[in-house]
């Protein structure tokens, strides 16, 4: 070893020799030619034509083009010294019909795809399974079906059979987690079931599949084979930075228990060759056992080379009583899942990388003698093209701590053998659309046309050396952009905080050099012109909501206090339910007396959202709004949970469902009732529809209403839990039993939903959730971080009203 080469190692964090650098995507978030050369449809293509199930209804009917602009963005991965690159093979793309006739020309594609990567030095890691499984097999049974394990097999071996010669590494099935439960129990993801029993028979199945095709590819001389899970380590909040608090048992038994769900369901049968003991009444209790037969777990269990880890967040939680599970993770009763208090990505994820490093070197620990490759890590943020650049410093911030904690956990003994950054491209990111963006490489959807972030030039530079500088990446300091403009520190402050004293000339030249240095203003820029209060407004509007009959108005307050009250922060009540008081609001927020508000929701048309839009003071919105601004919020996916709601009635036998609507002037009453049509629409049944005003009282003539204009409806969905209260007593009233006779459903799963007679099954919304994710936005914002807004899913909690 020479001296410089030891003298560069002591500058870096140097990682093992051998150690593989690349980056991931998925055939349908890029590739588009849904129609192309003979391709069939897959789950994805059918599931974007229903209404309301991918956001602003987009499709990967062309996504990034890389069917036909393959070459080019191989082109860009030799640009970036990428190792290897791994991609998915669409599986309806080789065989249409899931099984049967081999389409020659799809094949063609990864025949090109293939020997373009290895002229460019660049090693080609195959994914088999991705998501997009041929509608056909769906239309015959999909994952809950046990035939489509050894069909996934068949299709492994045609593939193989043709890039055999080329591809040494073979991964066979990606994140069944999300495909069983996502797809199968949630129905978020394609296909877009909701049934929890077949989400654990499609979870089975995919390890069968894995087992299967691990099987067949070894037998047909496979090199290299791999298994990516999506892994998440769980923690109590406690945990998060202290990973050795100590728990109370029943945190403990709260932590063990969605370890069991979420990771062990999957890592136990494909290593060990069994489920996890805690884990299988689960099952039983929502699917039986019949879909384990014997030998499966044999099966299952084939030696792998490589186990993929796909890590995006941990999961946190702690013991919750009376929380009803959540409906991702059956079987969580008494499980509170709140989350980690840390900056979060543009889908709302906290950022911990050393989550990454814990679990690597658990899985080192309990599975000694596994090869391990970070298939999947990145983060969306919401990134700006300036001047033909994305200066992406939030997602390389994001990278380079976790290859950190990569770096860590190697040091502590995990056998990582590589890094795929996620993802390469810019992409249809499933459910969101292309809302979303991933990719350390821009795309312009509308033209197509790439662009290298920041962050792609920074990953170039980790390549080349392979390892990262000892010290972090310093992000341009205020002091930065004053030397660049050769002005004084007090003057960008002012230019940042958009004070009118200074000229046109000095602010031209500020700006210039934010842009080119990509300084993102913080706390400390508005320091100088502005004393820090530490303080955070709850701003309350008038609406009937915060008017003492509906408990949600308590909750909000209460965790959002909690929350700031974490953070450091203290917290401002400031009503403001009359012009007069409105306009102190404004004053007070605009006057420097808080850093940032949380606006709670009011009636439609309240001119206070612009108000507070025009002061300049960071605000976030608690509930959507139906005029268009630039005010981020946070809302619960009303429509969805609308939705999940009439299909459940409906696939329960009701024929009459009719919906206790909420007042017009409410965006989460109007969202709630597009979910009601919007189903109805697709049965071609006749909506009955009665409004109220979100109370018992109007709940209750609502329903009188109803039974008058059809005595024979058997089934009301009304949109809070209080009409459905009301509604209950009036069915009551009148002799008709429930759910008999009539089915109930409400929104909102307040306290008292659980105590009906009959218990009332409802959406829950937590609105704790939803004020301590307002609250996580806000502080972000305030420290000058990106501030996208957030939508939170909503559970299907059945009681015994429906």
């Amino acid at each position: 070893m020479t001296a410089t080469t030891m003298a560069a190692r002591g500058k870096t964090l140097v990682f093992p020799e051998g150690f593989v650098w690349g980056a991931a995507t998925a055939a349908y978030q890029v590739e588009g030619a849904v129609d192309a050369d003979g391709r069939g449809p897959s789950i994805w293509d059918v599931f974007g034509r229903r209404q309301g199930a991918i956001l602003q209804g987009h499709t990967g009917e062309i996504a990034c083009d890389h069917y036909n602009r393959y070459a080019e963005d191989v082109g860009l991965m030799d640009r970036l010294d990428l190792m290897a690159y791994r991609f998915s093979v669409s599986w309806p793309r080789v065989m249409p019909a899931g099984a049967g006739a081999v389409n020659a020309a799809g094949l063609g594609f990864y025949d090109r795809l293939v020997d373009r990567l290895l002229a460019a030095g660049i090693t080609p890691y195959v994914t088999l399974y991705h998501w997009d499984l041929p509608q056909a097999l769906e239309d015959a049974g999909g994952w809950a079906s046990r035939d489509t394990a050894y069909r996934l097999a068949d299709y492994a071996r045609v593939v193989y059979e043709r890039l055999g010669d080329r591809v040494g590494t073979w991964m066979t099935v990606n994140e069944p987690w999300v495909s069983a439960f996502i797809g199968y129990g949630i129905g978020a993801h394609a296909p877009g079931r909701t049934s929890m029993a077949d989400a654990f028979r499609a979870a089975h199945h995919l390890l069968l599949a894995h087992g299967l095709t691990a099987q067949a590819l070894r037998a047909d001389g496979a090199a290299t084979i791999a298994l990516m899970l999506n892994l998440a380590p769980v923690m109590t909040p406690g945990q998060v930075n202290d990973p050795a608090a100590e728990l109370s048992p029943e945190d403990a038994e709260a932590v063990e228990r969605v370890d069991a769900l979420l990771n062990r369901q999957f890592l136990d049968p494909a290593l060990r060759g069994e489920y996890p003991a805690r884990l299988l009444p689960m099952i039983e209790r929502t699917a039986g056992l019949g879909h384990i037969r014997d030998g499966d777990l044999t099966t299952i269990k084939q030696p792998v080379d490589l186990l993929g880890i796909n890590y995006y967040t941990p999961c946190v939680v702690r013991y919750g009583p009376g929380e009803p599970a959540n409906a991702a993770y059956p079987g969580t009763e008494d499980i509170e899942f709140c989350g980690a208090y840390a900056p979060t990505t543009a889908m709302g994820w906290p950022i911990v990388p050393t989550g990454l490093s814990r679990m690597l070197e658990r899985l080192t620990r309990d599975h000694p003698g596994v090869g391990l490759l970070v298939t999947e890590n990145g983060a969306a943020f919401d990134d700006v093209v300036t001047e033909g650049r994305v200066r992406d410093a939030d997602r390389v911030a994001y990278l380079d701590a976790h290859l950190r904690a990569a770096y860590d956990a190697i040091q502590a003994g995990a056998d990582l053998r590589g890094y795929l950054v996620w993802s390469l491209l810019d992409n249809f990111e499933w459910a969101e659309g292309y809302t979303k963006r991933f990719g350390i490489v821009h795309v312009d959807y509308a033209t197509q046309r790439r662009l290298l972030k920041d962050s792609a030039l920074w990953y170039r530079d980790v390549i080349r050396r392979n390892g990262l500088h000892n010290e972090r990446a310093r992000r341009p300091t205020l002091e930065a952009v004053a030397a660049r403009a050769g002005v004084s520190r007090s003057t960008v402050s002012r230019v940042i905080n958009g004070e009118a004293t200074v000229s046109d000339e000095f602010r031209a030249t500020v700006m210039q050099a934010v842009d080119e240095l990509g300084y993102v203003p913080n706390s400390a820029a508005r320091s100088l012109v502005t004393e820090r209060t530490d303080g955070v407004a709850l701003i309350v509007p008038d609406a009937p909501w915060t008017r003492g009959e509906d408990p949600a108005f308590s909750v909000v307050v209460r965790s959002a206090g909690h929350a700031l009250e974490e953070a450091g922060k203290h917290v401002t009540l400031v009503l403001a339910g009359s012009s007069r008081s409105r306009s102190r609001a404004e004053s007070y927020v605009a006057g420097g007396q808080v850093d940032g508000a949380v606006l709670l929701p009011g009636p439609a048309g309240d001119p206070l959202r612009a108000a507070l839009l025009r002061t300049g003071v960071p605000v976030v919105a608690l509930g959507r709004s139906a005029s268009p601004g630039a005010m981020p919020y946070v809302d619960a996916d009303n429509t969805g949970g609308a939705v999940a709601a009439v299909r459940h009635l409906l696939s329960a036998g009701r024929r009459r469902v009719a919906m206790i609507g909420g007042p017009l002037d409410s965006v989460a009453a109007q969202d709630r009732l597009t979910g009601y049509e919007q189903v109805l629409a697709e049965q071609d049944r006749r909506p009955m529809i009665a409004l109220g005003s979100f109370s018992r009282t109007s709940g209750a003539e609502a329903m009188r209403r109803l039974l008058e204009d059809d005595p024979e409806l058997d089934a009301v969905f009304a949109a809070n839990d209080l009409m459905a209260i009301g509604a209950l007593s009036v069915l009551h009233e009148t002799g008709r039993r429930v759910p008999d006779d009539v089915a109930v459903i409400g929104f909102d799963d307040i306290d008292a939903a659980a105590f009906t007679i009959p218990p009332l099954t409802t959406i829950r919304t937590s609105m704790h959730d939803q004020a301590r994710a307002a609250i996580r936005l806000l502080l972000r914002h305030i420290e000058g971080g990106p501030a996208g807004s957030v939508i939170l899913p909503t559970d299907l909690i059945i009681r015994s009203s429906a």
